[in-house]
């Protein structure tokens, strides 16, 4: 089969191989804060056949499960599968890539993708497969972080700014003919582009208060932009960050202001599109 992964796809995979522990003592409340409001935007309830898409650990999917929905959950890395299959024992829980997800069309009356729109290479294509595995009536909720980005997570620009570091070239960008406007108004036309009705997008803020040890440990084992660099900085280096980091990292016990871009929208029509069903690689 041909590989239609791109180098910013590759890179991901890389990122994430592993780290599902890494990342479940890190980012994985953070991203979690907003599992309730996305179920409601999916109209997940009792008795639905829902997918979570980009599961990770399975916090969505296990809200989901609470609600006594019937839960399938897949993800691209298989420490989140496994983390998942943990978290969340009643679910299906199965290894899949985007944009290729191993589903007839229409096969669940809820998806959701919970941060997922910006890890993939090709942003257009992996919401049309959101599409086209929900049943008519059906409805999709997705959420992006936002840009300009809010002050959490403009916290680590403003770490290396302070430890005056010089980063290395920044992993695979997004191709910019692939790209949308991580606004509003960019998300809604991505989704109605994808083929929702219905679509709307609300802005949701709110305060994250972290363990300062655990926010580092996110960056420290890897995870984010700022982790993939410090694998090839020099230890000096590194210890320059972390000099600054525990400078600024006194005020993350009161919280720092965050927010993120929640979209939902409606299948009207079954999609005329299919896919050969196939497990990731």
């Amino acid at each position: 089969m041909t590989d239609a992964s791109t180098d910013f796809d590759r890179h991901e995979r890389e990122m994430w191989a592993g780290r599902a522990a890494a990342y479940q003592g890190s980012f994985a409340p953070l991203c979690g804060a907003v599992a309730d409001q996305l179920l409601d935007l999916a109209r997940v309830t009792g008795g639905k056949r829902m997918l979570d898409v980009g599961t990770g650990p399975g916090t969505l999917a296990a809200a989901a499960a609470g609600l006594g929905a019937l839960v399938t959950a897949v993800d691209a890395e298989p420490s989140m599968v496994e983390a998942a299959r943990l978290a969340v024992p009643g679910a299906d829980v199965r290894p899949a890539v985007l944009p290729d997800l191993p589903f007839a069309a229409g096969s669940f009356e809820a998806v959701t993708a919970n941060f997922v729109l910006n890890h993939v290479g090709d942003p257009a294509a992996a919401a049309r497969e959101l599409v086209r595995v929900t049943a008519p009536g059906g409805h999709v909720a997705a959420s992006i972080w936002p840009f300009p980005q809010p002050p959490l997570q403009a916290f680590w620009g403003e770490v290396v700014a302070d430890s005056g570091v010089t980063l290395p070239a920044g992993p695979p960008r997004l191709d910019a003919g692939r790209d949308f406007p991580r606004t509003p108004e960019g998300l809604a036309a991505l989704l109605r582009g994808a083929g929702l009705d219905a679509v709307r997008v609300e802005t949701v803020s709110w305060t994250h208060r972290v363990d300062p040890e655990a926010w580092w440990s996110g960056p420290a084992n890897g995870l984010s932009t700022l982790g993939v660099l410090m694998r090839d900085l020099p230890a000096e280096s590194v210890a320059r960050i972390r000099a600054a980091y525990d400078r600024a990292s006194a005020g993350l016990g009161d919280g720092l202001r965050t927010s993120a871009l929640l979209a939902c929208g409606r299948v009207v029509q079954a999609t005329t599109r299919s896919r050969p069903a196939r497990l990731a690689m």
